[in-house]
């Protein structure tokens, strides 16, 4: 299967990315709104075990809707989405110096780890919007714990509905609602 094929193929499946990103945008939202009602520690867990929940809500969404949920063993990108998921939950190690030195980079923190871990997306599903999902979170990140970081929840809402809205964008670039740009060697793209 050559790239541009597997990629269609990454897009088609797991809908541009919608279902993970919008489960992953509730669970921040949760997080959130935890850590503006009741109390940072009840955040935390809630997005670092939830986060342990992502893919299994992903392919259990895709099963309800209908979907295959996974791609075939013959795409080239079948091995490098596995490695590309578990890249976010071992560099969240940081979060623990950074939460002891200061809480309220936290969620800053975890947006640029979360913005990095998005970049290899792009590849991966031939989506430019990946790129500006990626830039979004990680400048975000450095701008809330540079200039903001008197609260600790404001990194936590701004990816929740980063999330969301990207998920939706995603959904409607995958099903031909939308048209971006492509990545060249994708579809429409050029192979200079």
């Amino acid at each position: 299967m050559d790239i541009q094929d597997a990629q269609r193929e990454m897009r088609s499946v797991y809908i541009g990315g919608f279902w993970g990103q919008l489960v992953s945008s509730v669970i921040w939202l949760v997080s959130a709104a935890l850590g503006t009602w009741v109390s940072p520690k009840a955040s935390i867990l809630t997005i670092v075990i939830g986060g342990f929940f992502i893919f299994p809500l992903t392919q259990l969404l895709l099963r309800l809707s209908g979907r295959r949920a996974r791609v075939s063993k013959e795409n080239t990108f079948h091995s490098l989405g596995m490695q590309v998921a578990f890249v976010l939950p071992f560099s969240m190690l940081l979060l623990v110096p950074v939460g002891l030195y200061n809480l309220n980079w936290f969620f800053p923190a975890l947006m640029v780890l979360l913005g990095a871990h998005y970049l290899p997306f792009a590849t991966l599903y031939g989506m430019r919007m990946f790129l500006f999902l990626a830039g979004i979170l990680i400048g975000a990140g450095v701008v809330i714990a540079q200039y903001f970081s008197g609260t600790f929840s404001l990194g936590a809402w701004v990816a929740g509905v980063a999330l969301f809205a990207f998920a939706w964008v995603g959904r409607s670039i995958a099903t031909g609602e939308a048209s971006v740009p492509s990545l060249p060697n994708s579809p429409g793209g050029s192979r200079e």
